[in-house]
This record gives structure tokens, C-alpha cells and sequence, in this order.
């Protein structure tokens, strides 16, 4: 009883799908068929499916019990009533669907007066087809109560019919699609069914079950109605049982929905066309040769005459079978027709089957209903930003609306206006690059070998790319879609604009959320560093407001103090004794950023990274709803399974988690990998720290020979003032430690790569992660390590006249400069942040640039103009799937610079603003210019970066407490003022004298003391050490030990101090903004109310059922209970 009214309900949802009765009745005779069949017997091989309109199978219709013997009747006479193939009166009433779409039955009363004619001739048609056939019972009558004749005589009817029809010569010029399409709207006609294909692989599948085979759907390419792009999707199997066969990469995860094609000359077959002329079609269309269908993907290749030529050439013939397979369609460009005449253009569309299908693959998300929440423009004193406002059509393109998970099974309930512009032209290629990653081509060496990447790397596809909307000149002629990339160039990537906002919905909508939350968050950036800009520009004014009333650089500038203060030899032998007041141009630069306003701005700028990263949170959470990212699931794209992580598995084992089987790699296999590249990155660590003690050396073994040539060269008296020994070293010290980190980052970028693809990670996830770790570790100690030497170990052991420390026992060890090593450590860093910054945007211009114009140069033309969109697409420089890592380190390591050495250098917020102004339009410009189309891809955060930016938030609070205790000259003045201060109008008077120890000149070994006789007696240098006739001479005074009690407070009193004010500021404020969290409540709510209201009316729809039916089913039902009783 329970199955029977299962099989009723069953019943009820089928009358949605299939309203025309004699539908069900050729359905439940091809059913009751199969059902019925004697054991042993095999299945009708292709069934009623493949008859008439295209119909589901009708679970709870087959049986004549249950309809009763007049329904099984009716039931029966379809099956011998069709004719071999399709009856001229059937084929005379197709009509014409879309692009894509399929061609449309003639109205239901034609196809019952069809029908009427074909079972009129049912008989005849039966005894012509088999003459010699016997039958067990007589002949076949419409209405033969007799299942086993029926069964018999349809079972043999079938069986003849379908293999006339596998010899049949196929219709030419005809299109098919593979797809079961669901139920249409009353208003939209079912499509017809076109005959399998001529070929050994359709003989070979007759042998398929008939539950397992699918039709074929005829579709014609002539221009879709509005009202008709609105139909339903395919009826596809089980959505977990699509999404885990695509998820694993089966090419054959489309064959569950729609007939195999077999062979390349599919395209000769499907499209008759005349011999291709390039100057024919405009060199902008971005369509096939029919105008219609748009490309969403171009692979190129060039003939190679090398000994792997054919395996290259079998390599892509499978492949492109494959994707023919997946329901892709493929055109090809001869390279007769490109631009230097050996370039082949493999042009890919995804039909909306395909986009459909991957769609809910994918989770992408799309509108079901346009949004009552208003937008949050408004914002203070908006009106006097209005100069840097960009217009509003550029800066929301399109409305906004709720959204939800797509599926196919739910079309109904999207906003499908178009069906070729529904999905935006970056999902487009999304979904397609998703099917390219994923497809095999072929079994090597044992293994399964698939996925795009792999064919790039074998030089078997020389690029792969999805096309630009047009030229960025100029924008697109009819019937081109809109040229988003004109809009982004006049809007985004002009230098003149630099003041303006950025487009940031336009840029997702073109290159997707990961590339967008990029330029988000470099803008932000760019925003909060004005502020920082502003204070540190406030500082550095002021210490040069004050430099003039400095005591300590007058008193070394003044002839008679520090014209008079003799200074220890600054190396061995070749350094003569030199004067205090060499240095004035020096202490008074020092001013200018070693002042009471230090200590202000380190305090300051630990509270800035705070406040950056706190409203950060807050930007990227309200970006998260803006851009539909809220339940965004990383597994949907990080967690994925990379290609060569599948291809390289030979285990499998199951997921705890899904209960699924995955591939699996040992632990075992990745320890030898794992091991090599740790040793690799301390290697090159290593080398890092052996070529800065290079540079190091290479200070020490100049020094001599800058201070004895600047002192016997009389030309350069002038400049000796200001051009000192000890800036002339340090500041080409800094410019040669530069270009040895430029060196070793353009290796260890390569290697870093390649150790991460040999460690197999296991998803997208992990390699990003893993590649991140390796390369920011190396930059840290590449582009940081000479900051730190300078910063907290140059002039700290260096011992004392008489008693030197050696490097290697050689070198001399390096001293500050008497006003300490703050100076040093501005110049290193001014050198490299401000080289690497002047570098890398120079390479990022001039690169790409001349890479295309020489591109350009060999392809015989110099211009544009006589090129095919793929062709000039072609010619640009690719962004590679690294592209961005190296825009997001570029930034981290600037955000160091500004934050970790930021005490000894306040201007270096302005400098990080001034280049961020131009990063943000170069990198828009050659994105747009230069660049190919990157896939799109989704992302709902920057990832680890987030992370490191914490790490580096955190030390640059101690490094600047650090570089103010030990490096700045402030924490000795500040001792000196309130403990050693004799002078109560001026506390600052004798600092100098008082900073200087006393070193006997008799007390020098032999190897130290300068060659030249000199009548001093003493020598000054710089510590706190007892003089010559005190009892423990040349030992640290007290004054070291307070200065350094002072020191160790001071550091821990600001630590303290800007670590309460971060969590403080850290806990106030919230990381998502409440307006955001009341918009996204809003939102689930209205979601869910759609989705219900849907559900709810689809089930109306479904429970809605004529009196009669209703009426008859109560009575079947009640005969049987009546049986059932009997029986018992």
C-alpha cells in the first residue's frame, strides 16, 4: 500500500513535467515493457524516450493494474503505432528555438492528428518492416488485452526499428544537443528529437541500458525570443552525483544529461560553411563564424616538427574530443587565417547547458529579485568629496539585488532575461577554465593525464585565454556587448585620474572578486597612508623648524667645542685622527629625524596599524556583502583538489569528513620533498646573510681607502663637510646591498616555485600558502636584514680604543657615527624602499610593453588593426596565475618598510602614498593594455596575507621601541637632562663632552696606532667608559648602566603601553559594521521568504490535479485494498 501511494505521488509530479496525456500513455507502455520483460531478456536499448516529445521516465504509470484495463489500452497503442525514425508530418512541425536552445514542437493538436496517422498505419507499416517475422499469438490488434503479446511484439518491433535506425544516413546541416531539458511553461513547446548519430560508437552504445542512455535534443542557432530564454534547465541525474563526477574531473559527467559525440568533424557536420574570409569579419567580434555564439575561451598552438609533433598532436585531439564531450563546442582557426601564418585558434563557447550544469557545480551565486536595501553612499562631508567621485553608472553598473545559490532545477525563480548576457563574461570563463583544468587527454605512462596546465607546460597549447569585451580605445560596435574594458581604461587606467575613486564593481564584474579585493585593498591602503603621511610629514617639518636650535649639532658645529674635540682613528694604521666638527652637516641631518617628535610618531604609528587593520576588517566584511561573498565557502575554490595533485595520487582512501574516496598522497612520499625544500630556503637564507656580511666587508675594506683619498684630494674640500668617510661608504654600501637583493629575489622566485610543485600540495589552498610562506620569508631577510644590522648591531660590540673588535679577525667592526646610526639607517632604508619601489614600477610599465611590441614586430604588422580580437589578445603579455601573489608581496614588504623602521624615517608613510598613487594606475593600465584577460576567480578575503600583516603589526611595535632605545640618540639626552645636568638655564649644554669617553693615545698597540705622528695625547670616541686615570679605566661607567636601565624602561613602558591602546581599540571596534550585519539579516530573510514562496507554489502547482483523475486513482486505490483482503 505504501509503495502504491508512493507511486502515486510520484505520479502527480510527473503530470507537471508531462501534461500531454499521450506522452504518459507511450511512457507507461515502455515502461510496463521493461518491468514485464521475461529474465534474461535485455532492455529496449533506446525505449519510448527517443519517441514522440521528450518525456522523464514516470515511476507508478507503467503497470496496467493500476491504470486499469481501458488505460492500459490507451497505453499501448503509441508503441507500434511509431515508424522507423521521425514521420514527415513530425518533422514538418518543428519550429525554430535560440542559440543554444532548442527547436520547438508544432502545437499539441497537430501532434495528436500526427499520432492518429501513424496508428492508422501501424499494421501495415509492421508487416512491411518484417515479412518474415512470427508471431506467438497472432497478430497485434490496438487493443490487445494480452500483456504477453504485447510485451512480445513490442519488444520485437523495437528491436528491428533501432537497428535500421543505427544505419540510417543522418539528416546533413543538422545540429544536436545532448541535453535532457526539464519541464517548460505552459507557453514554451517541447523540443523535438533528432535520430543518434551514423558512427561505431552509437552502435556500440545500443548495448547501454534504456535507463541509462539519454535523447538527443535537436537545437537550431536562429535568434532567441526574451520569453524564451526564461525556459528551465536540463533534467539532470542526482545534483551530488554531477557535482562529485565533475569535482573528480569525468569528462563524462555530461554524459548523464545528454548522447555522446563522437568524432572531430562534428563542426563539418553541424555547420556548413563557406570558405572562411578573415577581412569579412570584424576584427572586434568576439563571436564564432555564425555571429551568435560568443567566445568564452581561446587555446592556441603552432605546428611542431620536433620528434613529440604527433604525441602533441594526439595530446589535443583528445583533449578537444573531451571537451566536446563535456558539451563545450569548438571552433578551429586555420593558421592560415592568423596574423604570421603558423598559429592555430582553438575557439571555445559554453553553451547554457554547460554554464547551467557548472553553475550550481560551482555555487555561484545569482538575483532572484532586485534589492529593497538602499545603498550606503552617504557618508560625512561627502559633498566636498565630490571632485573625486567617479559617475554612477561607472561606479555601480548594475543594480543590486538577492541573490542565491544557482540550480538548474530552479530557473524559474532567477531574473533570466537574456540567456547570453545572464552570466557575466568573467563566470563565463570561470566555468570554462574550471572544465579546462579538469579534462584528461590521455593516458601516460600508467597514469591518467589531465588538465590545461599540464598541456601549457608541454608546449603542447602554446597560451590559453579568455578574450577582452574589445579594443580599450575606443568602445564596442553592435553586436558586440558593452566594452567593459574601454569603460575601466577612460575611467580606471588613466594617470590623469589618479585623485579618483576606483570602479570597484566594474573591476569584479571584468576580472572577478580575487583580482577586485586586490585593488579594495591596495586603495584602502592608499587611504589610511595619508593620514600616516600627514603626521610623519608634521614630524619631519618639525625637526626642521628646530634643526638651527638644536644644542647638540651646534655644539659639534661650534670651532671652539667641537673644533676642538680630537676623535679617535675610525680604522687601523691608514686613519688619521680626525675633528668633531667634520660631522656638523651630519648631526644636523640627524636632527631632522632623531627629535622629540620620534617618539611621538613610533607611538603613533603602532596605534595607525591598529586602527588600519581593525577597519580593514570592517571594509572587507562590507565588501563581503556588497559583492554576495557572506556564505562563501573557500572549499568552493582554495579546498578544491589541484589537477596535479589527482593525476600524481595513486592512493585512495576515504574522507572522514564526506565519506567520499579521494586521492590520497602518504605522508611518506612528501617527507623527502618537504625536507629538500626547508634545506633549500635556509640555503638561500643563508646566502642572503653571507652576502650582506659581503657587503659588510666590503664598508670596512673601503672605508680606509674613502677616508685617506677624501682627505689627500684637494678637490674635494668643498663637499668634505657634508661627503664625510662614513656617508660616502654607507651610501654605497646601501646601493650595492640593493642590487644583491634584486639578484637573489629573481632566483629564489623561480626555485620557490618549483620546490612548491614538487611538495604536490593538495589543494589551491595549500600551494598558495605554502609558495607564501617560502617567498615572504626569503624577502624578509632579503630586503630587511641590512635594516637590522644597521638598526640594532652596528656600533653595539664594537670594544673600545685599544681593545677592537674584529670581524674574521680582520675587519675592523663598523662604528656609528657620533650622533649614533639613526642616519645610516634612514639612508639604507631610503635606498632600498625608495629603489625597489622606482624599480618595480618601471618593470611593470616597460616589461610588458616591450615584450608586445616585439610580439607585435615578428607577427608582420606593427598595429592593431588588421588584427582578429583572439590574434591582438594573443600578442599581450599573460598575467600567469602568479600575477597577484607578487602584487600582494610587493605591497607586504612596502607595509614593512613603513611600519617596521618607520621611527627612523617619519617620511616614509609619503613616499609608500605617492607610490601606491601611481602602483594603483600602472597596474590598472596594464591590466587593461598590456595584459591578457586573467580567469576570473573568487575570493572573499586577501587570504594568508591578512595574517602576516598581524605578525608584522606586532613586531613593529617592538622594532620601533627598539630602534628609539637603542638607535635614536633620544634616550641618552633624556638621562642627561634630568640625572647629569649641571646647567639649569641650559640642561643641554656639555651633552656632547659628556657622551665623548677619553682613550690615552700611549695606550694604542703598535698595529692600531695611525702611521702619522700626531703631538696629541688623547683621543675621544663614543661610550660611557671611566677615563684613562681612573683605577678601573676604560670599564663602563655608571652612566652606561643608567643609560641602559633607561633604555630597557622605555622600551617596555611603550610596548606596554601601545599594546594596551591595540586591544583596546581592537575590541571597540567591531569587524563587521552593525549596518552590515542588519543588511545581511535583511537579506537571509527576504531569501528565504523568495526560496519558500517559490517552493510553496511549485508544490501547488504540483498537487493541482483534474477531478476525474483524482477521483479515478481513489477507486484504484480502494480495489486494491478490496484484493488485497480477498487475497488474504
Amino acid at each position: 500500500m505504501e509503495e502504491d501511494q508512493a507511486n502515486w505521488l510520484r505520479t502527480q509530479l510527473a503530470r507537471r513535467l508531462a501534461p500531454e496525456d499521450s506522452s504518459e500513455r507511450g511512457e507507461a507502455a515502455a515502461r510496463e515493457n521493461r518491468e514485464n520483460q521475461e529474465p534474461g531478456t535485455r532492455a529496449n536499448p533506446v525505449g519510448w524516450d527517443q519517441q514522440g516529445l521528450l518525456r522523464r521516465e514516470l515511476p507508478g504509470r507503467g503497470a496496467r493494474g493500476t491504470a486499469g484495463p481501458k488505460a492500459g489500452q490507451e497505453a499501448a497503442e503509441p508503441g507500434p503505432s511509431e515508424s522507423e525514425g521521425r514521420s514527415e508530418e513530425g518533422r514538418a512541425g518543428l519550429e525554430p528555438g535560440g542559440p543554444g536552445g532548442g527547436e520547438i514542437e508544432a502545437p499539441v493538436e497537430d501532434l495528436g492528428r500526427s499520432r492518429e496517422r501513424r496508428g492508422e498505419s501501424a499494421l501495415a507499416d509492421s508487416k512491411e518492416e518484417r515479412p518474415g517475422s512470427q508471431r506467438r499469438q497472432g497478430s497485434w490488434k490496438p487493443g490487445d488485452q494480452q500483456a504477453g503479446t504485447l510485451r512480445e511484439t513490442y519488444w520485437e518491433r523495437s528491436q528491428e526499428r533501432y537497428r535500421e535506425r543505427a544505419v540510417k544516413p543522418r539528416v546533413k546541416g543538422q545540429v544536436d544537443w545532448r541535453y535532457r531539458l526539464e519541464k517548460k511553461p505552459s507557453w514554451l513547446k517541447p523540443p523535438t528529437l533528432v535520430e543518434p548519430e551514423e558512427n561505431e560508437g552509437y552502435k556500440e552504445d545500443l548495448l547501454i541500458p534504456a535507463q541509462v542512455r539519454r535523447p538527443v535534443v535537436k537545437f537550431s542557432l536562429q535568434a532567441r525570443s526574451r520569453l524564451q530564454s526564461q525556459r528551465s534547465a536540463v533534467c539532470c541525474p542526482s545534483s551530488s552525483v554531477i557535482n562529485e563526477l565533475t569535482k573528480m574531473g569525468d569528462p563524462n559527467v555530461l554524459e548523464m544529461v545528454q548522447e555522446e559525440e563522437r568524432r572531430a568533424s562534428r563542426e563539418e557536420r553541424f555547420f556548413e560553411v563557406s570558405e572562411f574570409k578573415k577581412d569579412e569579419q570584424s576584427k572586434d567580434s568576439i563571436f564564432f563564424r555564425d555571429g551568435i555564439r560568443q567566445i568564452d575561451f581561446v587555446l592556441s598552438y603552432v605546428d611542431d616538427i620536433k620528434k613529440e609533433a604527433e604525441l602533441k598532436a594526439e595530446r589535443r585531439k583528445e583533449f578537444e574530443q573531451n571537451l566536446r564531450k563535456t558539451g563545450l563546442e569548438l571552433e578551429i582557426e586555420d593558421k592560415m587565417n592568423s596574423e604570421d601564418g603558423k598559429t592555430y585558434f582553438v575557439k571555445i563557447h559554453a553553451p547554457w547547458e554547460v554554464l547551467v550544469t557548472y553553475a550550481e557545480v560551482l555555487g555561484i551565486k545569482m538575483p532572484i529579485k532586485e534589492s529593497d536595501i538602499p545603498r550606503a553612499d552617504k557618508i560625512p562631508f561627502s559633498c566636498m568629496l565630490g571632485p573625486l567621485k567617479l559617475p554612477r553608472n561607472v561606479k555601480h553598473p548594475h543594480a543590486e539585488y538577492f541573490t542565491a545559490q544557482f540550480t538548474r532545477h530552479r530557473q524559474e525563480l532567477f531574473l533570466i532575461e537574456d540567456e547570453s548576457s545572464f552570466f557575466p563574461s568573467s563566470s563565463r570563463n570561470r566555468i570554462v577554465y574550471y572544465i579546462l583544468s579538469r579534462c584528461p587527454f590521455g593516458i601516460e605512462d600508467g597514469k591518467k593525464r589531465f588538465g590545461i596546465e599540464r598541456l601549457l607546460n608541454s608546449h603542447t597549447y602554446a597560451s590559453a585565454f579568455p578574450l577582452h569585451d574589445g579594443q580599450y580605445w575606443k568602445p564596442s560596435e553592435p553586436p558586440n556587448p558593452v566594452n567593459e574594458r574601454h569603460t575601466l581604461c577612460q575611467n580606471w587606467a588613466r594617470f590623469s585620474y589618479f585623485y579618483k575613486e576606483q570602479p570597484f564593481n566594474l573591476i569584479r564584474d571584468y576580472y572577478g572578486e580575487k583580482i577586485g579585493i586586490y585593488f579594495v585593498f591596495l586603495g584602502f591602503y592608499t587611504e589610511m597612508l595619508f593620514f600616516a603621511a600627514i603626521v610623519g610629514l608634521a614630524c619631519f617639518i618639525y625637526g626642521l623648524l628646530s634643526m638651527h636650535d638644536n644644542s647638540s649639532s651646534t655644539e659639534i658645529c661650534d670651532p671652539e667645542i667641537g673644533g676642538q674635540i680630537i676623535m679617535c682613528p675610525l680604522c687601523d694604521v691608514m686613519c688619521d685622527y680626525w675633528r668633531l666638527n667634520s660631522t656638523c652637516w651630519a648631526s644636523k641631518f640627524s636632527h631632522l629625524f632623531d627629535n622629540e617628535s620620534t617618539v611621538f610618531f613610533a607611538i603613533f604609528m603602532g596605534i595607525w596599524v591598529t586602527l588600519f587593520l581593525e577597519f580593514w576588517k570592517q571594509r572587507q566584511a562590507r565588501l563581503e556583502y556588497e559583492w554576495d561573498l557572506v556564505d562563501f565557502e573557500e572549499e568552493q575554490q582554495q579546498l578544491q583538489l589541484r589537477p596535479e595533485f589527482e593525476a600524481m595520487c595513486t592512493h585512495r582512501k576515504v574522507n572522514a569528513v564526506t565519506k567520499e574516496v579521494e586521492p590520497y598522497l602518504p605522508l611518506c612520499s612528501r617527507i623527502p620533498w618537504y625536507f629538500l625544500s626547508g634545506a633549500t630556503v635556509t640555503l638561500w637564507m643563508s646566502l642572503v646573510i653571507a652576502c650582506m656580511v659581503a657587503v659588510i666587508v666590503y664598508r670596512l675594506s673601503v672605508f680606509a681607502t674613502f677616508a685617506s683619498f677624501m682627505e689627500s684630494e684637494a678637490s674635494l674640500k668643498h663637499v668634505r663637510s657634508f661627503l664625510t668617510p662614513q656617508i660616502t661608504t654607507s651610501l654605497t654600501g646601501s646601493c650595492l646591498n640593493f642590487i644583491v637583493i634584486l639578484i637573489l629575489n629573481f632566483f629564489y622566485e623561480r626555485i620557490s616555485a618549483w620546490i612548491t610543485k614538487m611538495e604536490i600540495p593538495r589543494t589551491h589552498q595549500e600551494y598558495e600558502s605554502s609558495l607564501t610562506l617560502k617567498m615572504f620569508l626569503f624577502q624578509f631577510v632579503n630586503f630587511y636584514s641590512s635594516c637590522f644590522y644597521v638598526a640594532f648591531f652596528k656600533g653595539k660590540f664594537v670594544g673600545y680604543p685599544g681593545k677592537y673588535t674584529y670581524l674574521f679577525n680582520v675587519w675592523r667592526s663598523e662604528e656609528c657615527d657620533p650622533g649614533g646610526c639613526l642616519v645610516e639607517l634612514t639612508t639604507q632604508l631610503t635606498i632600498i624602499m625608495t629603489g625597489k619601489q622606482v624599480f618595480g614600477n618601471i618593470k611593470e610599465a616597460i616589461y610588458p610593453l616591450v615584450l608586445n611590441w616585439w610580439r607585435r614586430r615578428k607577427a608582420r604588422t606593427n598595429s592593431e588593426k588588421l588584427y582578429s580580437r583572439w590574434e591582438q589578445d594573443h600578442d599581450l603579455e599573460t598575467f600567469g596565475s602568479l600575477g597577484l601573489f607578487y602584487e600582494y608581496l610587493e605591497t607586504v614588504i612596502q607595509f614593512g618598510f613603513v611600519t617596521l623602521f618607520v621611527a627612523s624615517f617619519p617620511l616614509a608613510p609619503l613616499l609608500a602614498l605617492l607610490n601606491n598613487i601611481i602602483e594603483i594606475r600602472v597596474d590598472a593600465w596594464k591590466l587593461t593594455t598590456q595584459y591578457r584577460r586573467p580567469v576570473a576567480a573568487k575570493a572573499h578575503s586577501i587570504g594568508v596575507w591578512q595574517d602576516i600583516l598581524y605578525g608584522m603589526a606586532v613586531l613593529s611595535v617592538a622594532t620601533n621601541a627598539f630602534i628609539v632605545a637603542f638607535t635614536s640618540d633620544m634616550i641618552p639626552r633624556l638621562v642627561y637632562y634630568y640625572a647629569y645636568s649641571k646647567n639649569a638655564i641650559q640642561p643641554m649644554k656639555g651633552y656632547v663632552n659628556n657622551s665623548l669617553s677619553i682613550f690615552l693615545i700611549a695606550d694604542f698597540p703598535n698595529h692600531t696606532v695611525p702611521s702619522e705622528k700626531r703631538d696629541f695625547t688623547t683621543c675621544r670616541y663614543r661610550d660611557y667608559r671611566n677615563p684613562p686615570d681612573h683605577e678601573e679605566k676604560y670599564f663602563h661607567s655608571m652612566q652606561y648602566w643608567h643609560v641602559l636601565a633607561a633604555k630597557m624602561t622605555f622600551i617596555i613602558i611603550m610596548e606596554h603601553v601601545v599594546f594596551l591602546m591595540k586591544f583596546l581599540l581592537a575590541w571597540m571596534i567591531p569587524d563587521v559594521p552593525k549596518d552590515v550585519v542588519e543588511r545581511i539579516k535583511r537579506e537571509k530573510l527576504m531569501t528565504v521568504k523568495i526560496l519558500h514562496d517559490f517552493e510553496l507554489n511549485k508544490l501547488k502547482e504540483n498537487l493541482r490535479m483534474n477531478s476525474s483523475d483524482f477521483a479515478k486513482h481513489l477507486i484504484i486505490q480502494e480495489n486494491k485494498v478490496q484484493l488485497a483482503k480477498s487475497a488474504t
